[in-house]
């Protein structure tokens, strides 16, 4: 007779320095580490799950995200500014400046696209979580000639983002309108068009923020304030799976692992209090839900 494995999830606590703002999670696949960003920490880290290292550069201003460069190094969104980073030095050096006439804004989450562009949107700086001044932002790309394109404005906190596997849609998050959006997508071009909404949040589901794809084109998408990842069919905008985290602040997520198989969760801990805090001792925390049966692809390298 057959038996169906089921599988048994696990959540555990696995970087256990807490970042204020723990983001943007990529999985580097030559060097089997994860990379992160602390944003108002100002730091950019690289842990080794092997090794449970972790080192980190410190940037000078908000980093919104790094991602990993096909010639070495990184590319980030630090403060306005699109930079280069070498790790080993621990230079950066500026690419190109957004948002000239917005000095309040920040870069916030990123992501390379299929074809090595990397697109970030921007958001006011926030007063305090999720309080800041509305409509600033806007989603950019840098392509490897280093020209900056700015996709569209009136964003309010620019967050997550990804492609499907045929690479004919973009999935995208601007937080505050509690919907999971799609755009055609032009891979040539990496022109975006035909906005349209896939999934609007459940009542308790929390803040969408960011977002990854599995092998089977579903996305997860992490709950700011919601204290979980959500799993859902962007073709039928239904939920297909909630996993529950021990903390309220979940950021964003990335899969990752010898087989893509591990979900790696980032959390916050900024604007919590001390009584918070003894609630949730693991939030800014970074975690790993095994156990999902699913998994996650590759992420892309910037290729300029």
């Amino acid at each position: 007779s057959a038996y169906k494995t089921v599988m048994s999830v696990k959540v555990e606590c696995v970087v256990k320095e807490r970042c204020e703002i723990g983001e943007g999670p990529v999985w580097e696949e030559k060097e089997g580490t994860l990379l992160f960003v602390d944003i108002s920490g100002q730091k950019i880290h690289r842990w080794n799950p092997a090794t449970k290292q972790k080192e980190t550069v410190a940037t000078e201003k908000f980093v919104g995200c790094a991602v990993p460069r096909r010639s070495g190094g990184y590319v980030i969104g630090e403060g306005r500014s699109f930079g280069a980073l070498d790790w080993e030095s621990k230079s950066i050096s500026t690419i190109a400046v957004i948002d000239e006439d917005k000095p309040n804004n920040r870069f916030n989450d990123g992501k390379v696209d299929p074809a090595g562009r990397l697109f970030a949107g921007t958001m006011a700086i926030e007063e305090r979580p999720t309080v800041l001044e509305l409509k600033q932002g806007s989603l950019f790309s840098l392509n490897k000639d280093h020209i900056v394109v700015k996709h569209f404005n009136q964003v309010d906190i620019s967050n997550g983002l990804d492609w499907s596997l045929d690479h004919k849609t973009f999935y995208y998050i601007d937080s505050l309108t509690y919907t999971v959006e799609a755009f055609n997508y032009d891979i040539n071009t990496g022109s975006i068009s035909n906005r349209r909404m896939v999934y609007k949040m459940d009542e308790g589901e929390g803040i969408p923020d960011g977002m990854c794809i599995d092998a089977d084109g579903r996305l997860w998408v992490a709950c700011y304030s919601g204290g979980r990842v959500i799993q859902i069919d962007p073709q039928t905008g239904v939920r297909l799976q909630t996993v529950k985290l021990p903390v309220d602040k979940t950021t964003s997520c990335c899969f990752g692992g010898r087989d893509y198989s591990d979900l790696y969760v980032t959390s916050a801990c900024k604007g919590m209090d001390e009584a918070d805090m003894a609630k949730q001792p693991q939030a800014g925390c970074v975690f790993r839900i095994t156990g999902l049966g699913a998994k996650g692809i590759p992420a892309n390298s910037f290729t300029g």
